[in-house]
C-alpha cells in the first residue's frame, strides 16, 4: 500500500447530521372531548389513520385477562349494517387497509388508502368503532381461533419465557399477563365485549392522527360530522400496583424435556416511557446489546460462539418497564452463557463506556431515527406514542438533540441505578435436567415450572418418553373436573396403566365411557388418543395435559365441539 493509499487504514469520519423535515401538525379538540390531530403530506397521494385509545391489555377485567385482544379481533367482523364480509369487500375494492389491535398500553383502529377514497375509508372507520356489531358466530370463532393459538405459543420457547418473566417482575401488576388462559375465554360472552366496548372506547379517551393528502379545514368538518354525536364516559384509571421489589438474585427454570437450546432472559425492574432517565437509558442500552455491534452480540456471539445472537432490551411503558439481556444458547453452555451474561452486566454498571462506543451509539441512534420518519406510517406511528405516552409535543424535532446531551457519566449513572445483577430475575426455558446444575453457582433460589406454568419440585428425567420412570407420573387413578362452557363441572375418573405396547386406560363420567387406544407421555406432558360411542357412532376425543406431582391442568378436545379444561387429582 502506498503512502497515499494509507486512508485505507481508518474509516471515514461520518457526515454532519442533515436537517429533518418534520411536517407540521394541527390539533383540534371535538367539544366530546376527541382529540384530532392532522398532518398535511402531498408527496403522495396516500392518507394514514391512527384512532388510539388511551386503554390496553393493561385495563382488562382481572377476571377476563386478553378481553381487549377479543374485541379487538371483532371489530372488523360486522357492523350494524354491514357483515364481515361486506367490510372485507369494500377494504378490497378501495386497494385500502383496515385493522384494530392493542398493546398493554393503548388501542388502535388504523386504516390507510388512496386520498380518493379519503371519505369512504372514513365511513368505515367510523362504523366499526362505533357500531360493531359482534356476531355471535364471530365471538365464538375468534374464542376458538385464541384456544388455538394458546396451544402454538404454549409450545414456544420464546412465549414461554416472556410469560415467566413478566409474572415473575411485574408481579400484581397487569403487566404481567402477556395472554388470556382457558378459563378466561371460556367465560367471555357477547355480552361481556359489548359492555366493555361502550366503557372502553371514548372519544374523550381518544386521539385520531391523520396524515397525507387532505387538506385539514376538510377533513375536520367531515371528522366532526362522523364522531359529533359520540358521547364521551368516564374515563379508565392506570391506579395499578407496583411491581414487587427484589432484594437478591433467584431463577425460574420452567423445563422442557430435551430442549438443544436454553432461552435466557436476566431482567430487572426499569423505567417508565416519560421517565428522564429514558434518554441516558436508551444510550446504555445501545452499547450493552441492542444491535451486533454491541458488548453482548460480540461477547456471546462473536467471541464465545454461544449463541446466533445475544441481546439487550429496553422496554418502558406507561406505568412500569424492565432492563432484559437475552439469548437463546446451547444447552451445554448455558452455565457458561450466564457467567458472560453477569460480566457484561458488572462491566457496563461499574466501567465508564469508552467515548467509542458512545460515538457509535449517538450516530446509530441519530442515524435510523429519520428511517422512521420516512413514511406516512413511521410518522403516524410516532405521533400516536406522542399522545398515548405523554411524550412532549417537540419529542421528534429535539430528539437528536436528546441524544447528543447524554454525558458518560450520565450511562454510567443509570447502569448503576437499573442494572442490578444482585437483584435480577433469571428466567431459562430449557432441559431441567441438564441445566439446573449449570444455574445452581449463581444462585441458590432455584423455582422449577412446567409449560403451563405450574410450580414442580424437580425436572423431568431425560429419559425415553415410555421408560419406566416417566410412567410412574401419569400411571395410577385419577379424579378429574371436566369444565363445559356453561360453567358447568363434570365429574370423572381417569385410569392409567402400562402394559408392554405401552399405556392404556379409561375415563367413566356422567357423559359416557371411554377407552384410551394411543397414548404417550413426555417428560411433563401427557397426550392420550380417546374411542367412544354416541348415537351408535364411533367417535374420538384428544387429552391433552400436563403433570406436576399429583396434579394434572388440561383439556379435552371432541371434534366439532368446544375444548373442555379440566384439572385432576391423583388419587392412587
Amino acid at each position: 500500500m502506498t503512502p497515499e493509499e494509507s486512508f485505507r487504514h481508518q474509516a471515514p469520519a461520518p457526515l454532519p447530521s442533515r436537517p429533518i423535515h418534520i411536517p407540521r401538525a394541527s390539533e383540534t379538540t371535538l367539544s366530546n372531548g376527541l382529540t384530532v390531530v392532522i398532518v398535511e403530506d402531498s408527496r403522495l397521494p396516500l392518507v394514514s389513520y391512527r384512532l388510539a385509545f388511551r386503554a390496553g391489555d393493561a385495563h382488562d377485567p382481572p377476571e377476563l385477562p386478553g378481553l381487549t385482544d377479543l374485541l379487538t379481533g371483532l371489530l372488523t367482523e360486522g357492523t350494524e349494517s354491514l357483515t364481515s364480509r361486506q367490510i372485507a369487500d369494500e377494504v378490497g375494492r378501495m386497494g385500502a387497509t383496515l385493522s384494530s389491535g392493542a398493546n398493554s398500553d393503548y388501542t388502535t383502529v388504523g386504516a390507510s388508502s388512496l386520498a380518493t377514497f379519503s371519505d369512504n375509508i372514513l365511513d368505515l372507520i367510523t362504523d366499526v368503532t362505533c357500531n360493531p356489531s359482534f356476531p355471535e358466530n364471530e365471538v365464538e370463532l375468534i374464542k376458538q381461533n385464541t384456544k388455538e393459538s394458546l396451544r402454538q405459543q404454549r409450545a414456544q420457547p420464546s412465549f414461554l419465557a416472556t410469560e415467566m418473566v413478566s409474572r415473575v417482575v411485574f408481579g400484581e401488576h397487569p403487566y404481567s399477563v402477556i395472554a388470556p388462559t382457558l378459563e378466561s375465554l371460556h367465560a367471555t360472552t357477547r355480552e361481556r365485549i359489548v359492555k366493555f366496548h361502550r366503557s372502553k372506547f371514548l372519544p374523550n379517551n381518544a386521539v385520531f392522527v391523520i396524515a397525507g393528502d387532505v387538506r385539514s379545514d376538510v377533513l375536520l368538518k367531515r371528522i366532526e360530522s362522523l364522531f359529533g354525536d359520540w358521547q364521551p364516559g368516564e374515563l379508565p384509571k392506570d391506579d395499578f400496583p407496583a411491581p414487587p421489589s427484589r432484594a437478591s438474585r433467584s431463577a425460574y427454570l420452567v423445563d422442557r424435556p430435551g430442549s438443544a437450546q436454553s432461552n435466557i432472559v436476566i431482567a430487572n425492574t426499569g423505567i417508565t416511557r416519560t421517565s428522564p432517565d429514558y434518554f441516558p437509558m436508551l444510550l446504555m442500552h445501545t452499547v450493552l446489546g441492542a444491535n451486533a455491534s454491541s458488548r453482548l452480540f460480540m461477547n456471546l456471539r462473536e467471541e464465545k460462539g454461544y449463541t446466533y445472537g445475544a441481546y439487550s432490551s429496553l422496554d418502558a411503558r406507561r406505568t412500569a418497564g424492565t432492563v432484559r439481556a437475552s439469548a437463546e444458547v446451547r444447552t451445554p453452555v448455558t452455565g457458561d452463557s450466564l457467567k458472560e451474561f453477569f460480566y457484561e452486566l458488572d462491566r457496563i454498571r461499574t466501567e465508564p463506556v469508552s467515548e467509542k462506543e458512545v460515538i457509535d451509539a449517538k450516530s446509530y441512534l441519530t442515524g435510523v431515527f429519520p428511517l422512521r420518519l420516512e413514511t406516512q406510517e413511521g410518522l403516524i406511528d410516532q405521533l400516536v406514542q406522542i399522545k398515548m405516552f405523554g411524550l412532549p409535543d417537540d419529542y421528534l424535532e429535539t430528539y437528536r438533540q436528546q441524544i447528543h446531551a447524554v454525558t458518560i457519566e450520565e450511562i454510567q449513572a443509570v447502569a448503576a441505578t437499573y442494572v442490578r445483577p444482585d437483584e435480577a430475575a433469571i428466567v431459562i426455558v430449557g432441559d431441567g435436567a441438564e441445566v439446573l446444575e449449570q444455574v445452581k453457582p449463581y444462585t441458590d433460589a432455584i423455582e422449577l415450572y412446567n409449560t403451563a406454568g405450574k410450580r414442580k419440585e424437580k425436572p423431568s428425567a431425560p429419559s425415553d418418553p415410555r421408560g419406566e420412570s416417566d410412567m410412574a407420573l401419569i400411571v395410577g387413578d385419577w379424579t378429574i373436573d371436566i369444565q363445559t362452557p356453561f360453567g358447568q363441572n363434570i365429574p370423572a375418573t381417569l385410569k392409567v396403566w402400562q402394559t408392554e405396547a405401552g399405556l392404556g386406560g379409561s375415563i367413566a363420567s356422567e357423559m359416557g365411557d371411554a377407552n384410551i387406544v394411543s397414548a404417550a407421555l413426555v417428560g411433563d406432558s401427557f397426550a392420550a388418543t380417546l374411542s367412544f360411542e354416541m348415537g351408535g357412532k364411533a367417535l374420538e376425543a384428544k387429552i391433552a395435559g400436563e403433570v406436576g406431582g399429583t396434579q394434572m391442568d388440561g383439556s379435552i378436545s371432541l371434534q366439532d365441539s368446544p375444548e373442555l379444561p379440566f384439572t385432576g387429582t391423583k388419587t392412587s
